[in-house]
């Protein structure tokens, strides 16, 4: 006696830049249950370019299509089109799966419209470890939530904090503070940089309750987190350090290996973790 054949999830995907690219590579190449059917580009031909080795090239559509396309809509686009691609999705409740977790903590609004459509929106680890015990201890009293993040001075470059500041990442010779705050504020000044404290609050006690520190340390080879939890059930400190992506040092390997971790997981029989 055979079991019911897998019915197939079909997947978007916004941006194929170092994310999205290596997330699209991965599912063609194989997913039980998911189906890459769809994909957004800024640059067309260059997205022709790179789907054209693919066994199964998904369509290129624009931002607003990825929800009429999929049931499942993945964003790993700049966070400037953050709302082009999570509105339409919400609206006609599908999945969405955002990797610009930094740009949904001021558009909160999306989880109340989300409850009206259906909708739902799965946040990724990304490239930090330890979520599940951070919303374990967080069903009881935490005291706090600190998160410091050392990354080199050029995977820094482009936020709109250092240019508020004036601050010049070519000038930094040592490991140097760049930022103290709460995860809302640094999701304001370093939208590129703090989709892992994003993901952070929202697994934990909030962004207005936790703590981000940003250091930029020149000849640092690895994207550095380090989080450090103290709650009534356990004291927690955890340490990732990620590979950053050769074509964008913003952000790391592990990142769309974490989004394809979740979707495997809507489709798996067996799921580990919480």
């Amino acid at each position: 006696m055979t079991g019911a054949p897998l019915v197939e999830k079909t997947v978007g995907i916004a941006g194929l830049g170092a994310i999205g690219l290596e997330l699209a590579r991965r599912l063609d190449a194989g997913v039980e249950g998911l189906r890459l059917v769809a994909a957004s580009a800024r640059d067309g031909a260059k997205a022709e370019a790179s789907l054209a080795g693919f066994r199964h090239p998904p369509r290129l559509v624009p931002l607003a299509a990825l929800a009429e396309e999929a049931e499942i809509v993945v964003e790993c686009a700049p966070a400037a089109v953050f709302e082009q691609v999570a509105l339409p999705a919400i609206a006609r409740g599908r999945i969405f799966v955002p990797a610009s977790v930094g740009a949904l903590l001021p558009r909160m609004e999306l989880v109340a419209e989300a409850r009206r459509t259906g909708a739902r929106i799965l946040v990724p680890t990304g490239a930090l470890l330890g979520l599940d015990a951070v919303r374990a201890v967080a069903e009881g009293p935490v005291e706090s939530v600190t998160i410091e993040t050392r990354k080199p001075p050029r995977g820094l470059e482009g936020a709109p904090y250092l240019a508020e500041q004036g601050l010049d990442m070519g000038a930094v010779v040592e490991p140097t503070l760049i930022f103290r705050g709460n995860a809302l504020e640094a999701a304001r000044g370093f939208p590129a940089n703090v989709n892992v404290a994003a993901a952070l609050a929202l697994a934990g006690i909030g962004p207005e309750r936790t703590t981000v520190e940003i250091w930029a340390v020149p000849g640092l080879a690895r994207n550095t987190h380090t989080i450090r939890v103290e709650a009534g059930a356990a004291r927690l400190l955890m340490t990732v350090e990620g590979v950053p992506s050769e074509t964008n040092p913003r952000t790391g390997k592990l990142t769309p290996l974490s989004i394809l971790a979740l979707l495997r997981g809507l489709v798996s029989t067996l799921r580990v973790g919480s």
